[in-house]
């Protein structure tokens, strides 16, 4: 097939280096404007469009569609497909039905759950055992179209947005490549999806990020792995952003047995982290940040920053003139 690439990240990029390489031509791509990026800000492109630019491929960076520069090459290139892969953008229907098998989608769950922006977290927020990817043929609404393949990955204990994301990227690209091949071959019929068993990942909030001491330490421990390895799950001492990266189940604490929620234990020598009342609980944080110094393993953050036993982490909520 002639191939024309939309998509932005790291997570499409995956896909479009497996395309590039399989037996279909990638004749053109679109990503999103180039933006600041990093602590400096500076002005960059995206992956995908690096790699573009690297292989000599046509590249079109509309902030909207329809854009009249893509119709007229879309026009005159002809693509069979317009493969989406984290595009960002609504795909209007002059798109839709301008290639023969119209717009292929790569998205990151097992649809018709998780529809939407953050798919991969909502599976660890919610402590899902297994998700997965599909390919559908795009329609007008988000996420709506008709389901063309997919495939199980089991979300394992140690997993968190990082790995799953990369386990994902992969399967992904290869199920993408799969669904091209068997639509040229004509051996895949589009399936209706399953209105009653949909559900709808939003886009997150920073609110989000925000650990509630009084949840029970399951649900805890599901939010700090869903935002490892960005943006960072986090509570507050002192008046300043503490970042909670990683933490494992605590052992019971008689300390903090009639505390607070957040209220910090002693950090014991033989002990994985930081304990910390929760809701029904204790956990151990493992490795910590404040805001402008590095990520390090809870002993080496609390011999710079003690934290004593009795200290009760996010009391008050966000301080005054502290930002995210």
């Amino acid at each position: 097939m002639r191939v024309f690439f939309m998509g932005t990240p790291e997570f499409a990029l995956v896909s479009l280096e497996r395309l590039y390489c399989s037996c279909h031509r990638v004749i053109g791509v679109l990503t999103a404007p180039d933006r600041p990026q990093g602590r400096g800000l500076k002005v960059l492109p995206s992956p995908v469009k690096r790699f573009a630019l690297e292989n000599g491929l046509p590249v079109f960076q509309p902030a909207s569609l329809p854009d009249p520069g893509l119709l007229a090459f879309l026009d005159r290139e002809k693509p069979d497909a317009i493969v989406v892969v984290a595009c960002g953008l609504k795909i209007p229907k002059v798109l839709l039905e301008l290639p023969p098998y119209g717009c292929i989608n790569l998205h990151a769950s097992l649809l018709p759950k998780y529809r939407g922006a953050s798919p991969i977290q909502a599976a660890l927020l919610n402590g899902e055992k297994v998700t997965g990817v599909t390919t559908m043929k795009l329609d007008e609404g988000w996420d709506t179209g008709d389901l063309l393949l997919s495939r199980e990955i089991p979300i394992g204990p140690r997993d968190n947005c990082g790995t799953l994301h990369d386990r994902l990227a992969v399967e992904g690209a290869e199920l993408l490549v799969e669904t091209l091949d068997l639509l040229e071959k004509g051996k895949i019929t589009p399936v209706p999806q399953d209105e009653a068993l949909a559900t709808y990942a939003r886009k997150l909030k920073k609110d989000d990020l925000i650990l509630d001491w009084s949840a029970p330490s399951e649900k805890l421990l599901n939010q700090i792995r869903a935002f490892d390895p960005w943006p960072g799950a986090r509570t507050f001492l002192d008046g300043k952003i503490l970042k909670v990266w990683t933490a494992v189940p605590g052992r019971p604490s008689p300390d903090l047995l009639n505390a607070l929620p957040g209220t910090t234990g002693e950090f014991r020598k033989d002990g994985s982290g930081l304990p910390v009342r929760t809701g029904d609980g204790v956990i151990e944080l493992t490795e910590l940040q404040l805001g402008g110094k590095n990520r390090l393993p809870a002993a080496r953050f609390l011999a710079g920053t003690p934290i004593p036993p009795g200290t009760v982490l996010g009391r008050g909520g966000t301080p005054p003139g502290v930002h995210f």
